[in-house]
């Protein structure tokens, strides 16, 4: 299928309360355009409007990412400070995924190499098939690497892993990546969509207040966020004033599973 056959950069599954955005690039490894940055904070606001619980990051083809689609980029990528321009706009899409309020599992097949690794790091767990083929290549390009992304990569690696990959360029096997700890499991490639729906039914059967006051509390841990403290106190007391409290004490005390009811309040 051409690329002017298959126009829609994104496409949304939802099934249930799990939704699946799929980089829908296969022709090009999904690489990712100006367009698609430019796109992402909508299509993940679209997400919003379904009443799903958990978001997984995929793409089609076989391939996550093979990162940013430098023919149609060019000197583009080194326009940092540009308002608008397609550093900006990156910087703007990665940030709205990694404040996508839901948990997000990155399922990765294939190659996720530069952008691909920016979209994967964003997310909030990452699951890779054995034949990944992982690397964080702008120094093949003479171009800075986004600062958000570096500060999400030494958060999971540290500081000299990172250093190392973006100094090398080099491309290393899903089983090195696993053990520097770029990704959280490293699942056989045919047992991967069946472990992530075994990940998903686990997530969805836990207390989302406490996965998204979780996630909100790590996120302005990890990026230095001043107002940390007011956070923690507004998911405090709204742990104080929910039925999953009473919920989760009932489920204990009786040795049953809990159902827990909690919803964000969206605008």
């Amino acid at each position: 299928m051409s690329e002017i056959d298959n126009p829609r950069p994104f496409e949304i599954d939802v099934v249930g309360d799990v939704a699946t955005l799929w980089l829908n690039r296969p022709a090009k490894r999904n690489a990712v355009t100006f367009e698609m940055w430019e796109q992402l904070p909508s299509v993940l606001d679209e997400i919003l409007t379904h009443d799903v619980r958990v978001l997984i990051v995929r793409g089609r083809g076989g391939h996550f990412c093979a990162g940013a689609d430098i023919t149609g980029i060019g000197r583009n990528l080194g326009d940092a400070g540009v308002p608008g321009g397609y550093r900006d706009l990156n910087a703007r899409a990665e940030q709205a995924l990694a404040d996508f309020p839901l948990p997000t599992i990155a399922l990765i097949e294939g190659n996720c190499i530069g952008g691909g690794w920016q979209i994967a790091s964003a997310c909030d767990l990452r699951m890779a098939g054995r034949s990944v083929l992982f690397g964080i290549t702008p120094a093949k390009l003479g171009i800075s690497y986004p600062s958000g992304c570096v500060e999400r990569t030494v958060a999971l690696v540290g500081p000299s892993t990172t250093k190392r990959m973006l100094f090398t360029a080099e491309l290393i096997d899903a089983e090195e990546a696993f053990r520097l700890g770029f990704f959280d499991y490293l699942i056989d490639d045919e047992s991967l969509v069946e472990r992530s729906d075994a990940l998903c039914d686990e997530l969805r059967s836990r207390s989302l207040l406490t996965q998204v006051a979780t996630k909100a509390n790590v996120n302005a841990l990890v990026e230095g966020n001043p107002a940390l403290d007011d956070i923690i106190a507004r998911y405090e007391a709204l742990a104080v004033d929910n039925e999953d409290l009473l919920e989760g004490l009932a489920a204990f005390g009786e040795r049953r599973v809990a159902t827990f009811t909690w919803r964000p309040i969206r605008n």
